[in-house]
């Protein structure tokens, strides 16, 4: 996939090609409905021979546009970009920057400027709800009257859901980022595994801690995570950590803030324990992936009680991952 991070990057569609399909969001996530669409875009562009692209963000627009109360992250741009390329659906990529300028451009100059003008649009793929431009001015009416215009036709997708779900009256569950954070507050790590397509991932640093994990018999990778990301609740799951040597190693994973050593502490801490591992992992990045919640956090009276409990955990996830 071309990723493009500046629209004056950005070259003319491939040869043979008549214009680009192109579908616009966040993708955060990346997930099974994100999927869906842009295998339609695919195929859509296949026919008409267009080059399947998408237009994404380099931060979620509502960090620019309401910082107050943007959403998590369930990806870092890194991450989406990886999982946009995974689907193998998408020929071109372009990472529009997204900063308090590009907030207040109006959503006229949006379709005609880049979408028509730098991207040689023929088709445009996005939700239903879209909307874009100063205030928000622009939707997919706008689109629509403006794609007449400008040679483009413009489809507007509702909520893709699962063919079957016991969660949702209506047997479907909608496959949206909202809805994954959303169970992953809850600590539901593996329903948000069935929206996303694979367990919920953060990635960060291993940094040094002050090494109870060791004096416990069960030492911790300390994962810093960058604050902006979406943890799920607080709490004891089983999961997997993928380091420098992308290897992925079965590990049993706590969030939290160590009720037993400390009754206040601010400091939310993400370690994870390699089953069967023994070596340096200070300063490496870790990949941690979270595939099924064992337990709440909670505070036990001595230390030995805590130790019996963290080799229950341990078991539990030797369970989870037979050799």
């Amino acid at each position: 996939m071309i990723i493009w991070r500046d629209p004056g990057e950005v070259a003319a569609p491939a040869d043979g090609s008549g214009g680009r399909a192109i579908a616009i969001g966040a993708f955060d996530g990346v997930h099974l409905g994100h999927q869906a669409v842009l295998r339609v875009v695919h195929d859509l562009a296949r026919v008409r021979q267009l080059s399947p692209t998408v237009l994404t963000f380099d931060r979620h627009p509502a960090e620019v546009v309401r910082p107050g109360s943007a959403p998590k992250l369930l990806t870092t741009l890194d991450q989406k970009l990886e999982l946009l390329e995974a689907t193998g659906a998408i020929d071109e990529c372009l990472v529009l920057a997204f900063d308090e300028a590009r907030s207040k451009e109006p959503a006229e100059d949006f379709v005609g400027e880049l979408l028509a003008g730098v991207l040689g649009a023929r088709l445009v793929v996005v939700g239903a709800d879209f909307h874009f431009g100063y205030r928000r001015h622009g939707d997919v009416a706008l689109l629509q009257r403006m794609g007449g215009e400008l040679g483009f036709e413009v489809l507007g997708y509702g909520l893709v859901a699962s063919p079957e779900s016991e969660h949702a009256p209506d047997g479907g569950v909608p496959y949206s980022s909202t809805q994954a954070r959303a169970l992953l507050a809850r600590g539901e790590v593996e329903r948000a595994a069935a929206i996303l397509g694979r367990p919920h991932e953060v990635r960060g640093r291993v940094q040094r801690g002050d090494r109870r994990g060791h004096e416990l018999g069960f030492p911790t990778a300390n994962v810093a995570v960058p604050e902006r990301i979406c943890l799920p609740a607080d709490g004891v799951y089983s999961g997997t950590y993928v380091g420098a040597d992308r290897v992925e190693r079965p590990a049993a994973i706590s969030l939290g803030r160590r009720p037993t050593f400390y009754e206040e502490s601010a400091l939310l801490l993400l370690e994870a324990y390699l089953v069967d591992f023994d070596g340096d992992l200070y300063g490496q990045p870790a990949h941690v992936r979270f595939r099924r919640h064992l337990r709440r956090q909670e505070r036990f009276d001595t230390a030995d009680e805590l130790i019996a409990q963290m080799a229950r955990d341990v078991q539990a996830v030797r369970e989870d991952n037979p050799t």
